[in-house]
């Protein structure tokens, strides 16, 4: 598969963004249409320690449990779609162990659309095992061979009866973990902005080509293992391990990166814990998949109910399986992110989608620096920015940082955004640091090389092909 840049925006305008409608929206699954004018839930989960032992348990929590039991309660509220997402545990890359799962689900949500007619779907998502001290490319792992097993992870999935194909993947991850303990926003955007989207290439070029081989819809990514681990250190008001200036930045980086799936191919949604989708979504017009204040089982963040604002699918995150008063956890996660999008949905129906993503966005709009500049508006202007400089991925990386910088500073000069005298210095700080780079992507790499090597824990070029 060839890479088709994003070069022109898909929207005119931000207001043009609405949520559950997407420029080009995806079908797949049992009449499961995403971004087709109605927001879906999507619920995601884990198995409860130890049933992944044993293949036949592992597959009883899956189908038996987990899946029927989000069935179940999706039919007996009344909701008229559902979305479900698998995110595979590790011990999953193995036919043994992950078959039986696909194949069951698959079989499941047959069932249950033949028999109510609920609209549903499940989105298998693979686990990214590589690492980068053992090597990120087939054939330099000599240990787990993990990069094969990655792959052969995709035709498990695919070949079983996966309806979407998706993955958290690692490349920056070293990068990543240097930059957020660091506070160095140049590691971040040379191992997120330009070697992450060298891999994110890499990888669904091969994914998208093993989904369409099988007629899985290949769905997208996210920097879960960058942005959102700054966003999670970041934390709350009672945090200051990561300045929420930091963390704001790296989404906007991370956002280069999460849209070269979408460029190889991938149709969407994107994942969940991608929050910088909504810049994503403006750049490419493909839906998304977002979470915030029905996510609480899995953490807290200052833009929960902003990041609803333009979804497609509204997501828990995760929860392990067990029990609750209401039903499982699943049921009653599921329960909440139902009828937030029953709300979503009638405000659809009713042509007042507009004011409630506009309400949606001013709870939290001037939360915090990260919430700030996911804003659709912003977000808007982010993207924008890396339609602009496309044909690098430093460079588009780079733009989308310092826009974020330009409207994060400028909401604090005009009293709008609080910050602490902390946050504001690391801010002017990764402003100058980013200006100060140069042009030329060349001199950006040759220079980040020289300064990175040795210092960055397991940094290689050639688990990027360089």
């Amino acid at each position: 598969m060839s890479v088709s840049k994003v070069k022109t925006m898909a929207y005119k305008s931000a207001d043009d963004m609405i949520m559950g409608t997407a420029i080009h929206p995806v079908s797949y699954g049992y009449d499961l249409k995403i971004g087709a004018g109605m927001v879906i839930p999507e619920v995601n989960y884990a198995p409860r320690p130890g049933t992944e032992k044993d293949p036949a348990k592992l597959r009883k929590e899956y189908v038996d449990y987990i899946t029927t039991d989000v069935l179940n309660r999706a039919v007996t509220a009344g909701m008229p779609a559902v979305h479900l997402e698998t995110e595979w545990v590790s011990q999953m890359n193995q036919e043994k162990l992950s078959a039986p799962v696909v194949s069951g689900q698959k079989e499941t949500c047959e069932k249950f659309y033949e028999e109510y007619g609920i609209a549903c779907g499940v989105r298998q998502t693979i686990p990214d095992q590589r690492e980068h001290d053992h090597g990120l490319r087939p054939g330099m792992d000599k240990l787990h061979a993990y990069p094969e097993k990655f792959f052969e992870c995709c035709d498990y999935a695919c070949e079983n009866g996966a309806d979407n194909l998706s993955v958290e993947s690692v490349g920056g991850k070293e990068f990543a973990d240097y930059a957020v303990t660091n506070g160095d926003i140049v590691a971040f955007l040379f191992g997120v902005g330009y070697l992450g989207s060298i891999d994110m290439e890499y990888v669904w070029q091969e994914m998208v080509n093993v989904a369409k081989k099988n007629r899985t819809v290949p769905g997208g990514d996210t920097n879960c293992s960058g942005a959102n681990v700054a966003m999670f250190m970041a934390g709350g008001f009672l945090d200051n391990d990561v300045q929420k200036t930091f963390s704001a930045v790296t989404r906007a980086i991370a956002a280069g990166r999460t849209l070269v799936a979408w460029e190889c191919g991938a149709q969407g949604p994107d994942k969940d814990c991608g929050y910088e989708g909504v810049i994503c979504k403006a750049a490419a017009g493909k839906p998304t998949t977002q979470e915030g204040k029905n996510c609480q089982c899995a953490h807290c963040d200052l833009q929960g109910n902003l990041m609803a604002a333009v979804c497609d699918c509204w997501s828990n995150e995760s929860v392990e399986y067990h029990s609750e008063f209401g039903g499982s956890s699943v049921q009653c996660w599921l329960g909440s992110l139902g009828y937030e999008c029953a709300l979503m949905n009638t405000a659809i129906q009713a042509k007042q989608e507009k004011v409630l993503r506009d309400l949606y966005t001013m709870t939290d709009i001037y939360r915090a620096p990260e919430a700030h500049i996911l804003a659709y508006t912003n977000a808007y202007e982010i993207a924008k920015e890396i339609v602009a400089n496309t044909d690098s991925y430093y460079l588009r990386s780079r733009a989308a940082a310092l826009k974020a910088i330009e409207i994060v500073d400028k909401a604090y000069n005009d009293k709008m955004l609080q910050l602490t005298k902390k946050q504001y210095e690391v801010l002017i700080d990764c402003q100058k640091k980013i200006s100060a780079l140069p042009t030329e992507e060349d001199k950006f790499i040759e220079q980040c090389v020289g300064a990175y090597t040795g210092v960055v824990p397991n940094f290689d070029m050639k688990n990027y092909g360089l």
